[in-house]
This record gives structure tokens, C-alpha cells and sequence, in this order.
């Protein structure tokens, strides 16, 4: 009995060094992950957000974080446009994504333009015209796309104005889980 528990042994001890050295563990292949260079949201509409629907994707450049988005369904004029915290979007009023993304406690809302500090998520507004169409397109040299993965993008009711401590821009109107996505 004692021979066959230590030949069981034995071979046991024998696969998974043959595993080891092959990269493959008990629990299969083994993987690394390479940094995320591409990833996207989809918008949907909160209760008050009505038929907006689109993309915001963040793509890896030289320069930083390239972010762009193309929305329809959008009410005409400038909307506050931010990363926030949480990449939960369950709520009818958006308020499960949080507040606006600050990793760095800036602990002041900013404008990205002309204040290097700010919220790390505080992106300003986004224009839509009076056919809904709204599009956004700014590099970001400080907004890295491995730190925002599974965070919430969010278009809000009313304009940035940039006041203390998010911006007054009032309700949410469409918020996106932001996701990695395939590179190019």
C-alpha cells in the first residue's frame, strides 16, 4: 500500500513540474496581460437622458490618452462630460457611478484646458448641435487607460461651468462602463 501512495505521489510531483515548466498550471494555460491600449464606453440613457445613445473610446497615443466620442440623441448645447469612479450604470438616475474620478485627491473640480489641477476624470464639456449630434475629441497626457478601465463615463443635463466642487452641471443624462477593447 505504502509503495502505491508513494508512486502516486511520485507522479503527482512529476506533472505538475512538467506543468511548471511548460507554463501551464492546474488551472490551465497561464496568461499575462499586456497594458490595456484601447478601451470604450457605450452610453446608455439615464431616465432623463431620453434616446441618447454612442461611443466614447480612449486610445493610447504618444502624447497620452486620446479620448473621442460621437453621440446622437443629445440636447442641444454644452454638457458636462466626466470619468467618474464607479463603472455601475444599474441606477435610473446615474448616480451609481459616483462622483467625478480623483485618484490624485485633487479634491478640485477643474477645467482640463487651463488647470493642471483637477479631477483626474473632469473632462470637461461636450457640444451637442441642434440635430443631437455631439462630438468630443482631446488628447490627455495625464489620464492613463489602465487606471480608468472599469470606470463610469458620464454626460450630464447642463454645461460645466468649472464652479466648486464638480461643476454645477446638474443630473445625469446617459452614463458607459468603460471597458478594455481590442487594440488596433
Amino acid at each position: 500500500m505504502r509503495i502505491r501512495s508513494l508512486a502516486s505521489v511520485a507522479t503527482a510531483s512529476g506533472a505538475v513540474v512538467a506543468f511548471a515548466t511548460l507554463g501551464v498550471s492546474a488551472q490551465g494555460p497561464t496568461m499575462t496581460m499586456a497594458p490595456a491600449s484601447k478601451a470604450v464606453a457605450v452610453l446608455i440613457p439615464t431616465k432623463t437622458g431620453g434616446g441618447i445613445a454612442g461611443t466614447v473610446t480612449f486610445s493610447k497615443t504618444e502624447k497620452g490618452t486620446r479620448v473621442v466620442a460621437a453621440l446622437t440623441g443629445v440636447p442641444a448645447g454644452n454638457h458636462g462630460f466626466h470619468v467618474h469612479e464607479f463603472g455601475d450604470a444599474s441606477s435610473p438616475d446615474g448616480l451609481a457611478a459616483g462622483s467625478h474620478f480623483d485618484p490624485k485627491m485633487a479634491k478640485k473640480h477643474g477645467d482640463p484646458a487651463k488647470s493642471d489641477v483637477r479631477h483626474l476624470g473632469d473632462l470637461g464639456n461636450i457640444t451637442a448641435d441642434e440635430s443631437g449630434k455631439a462630438t468630443y475629441d482631446s488628447v490627455y497626457s495625464d489620464l492613463p487607460i489602465d487606471l480608468i478601465v472599469g470606470k463610469g463615463v458620464v454626460v450630464h443635463e447642463k454645461a460645466d461651468n468649472f464652479g466648486q466642487p464638480v461643476g454645477n452641471a446638474g443630473g445625469r443624462l446617459a452614463v458607459g462602463v468603460i471597458g478594455v477593447a481590442k487594440g488596433e
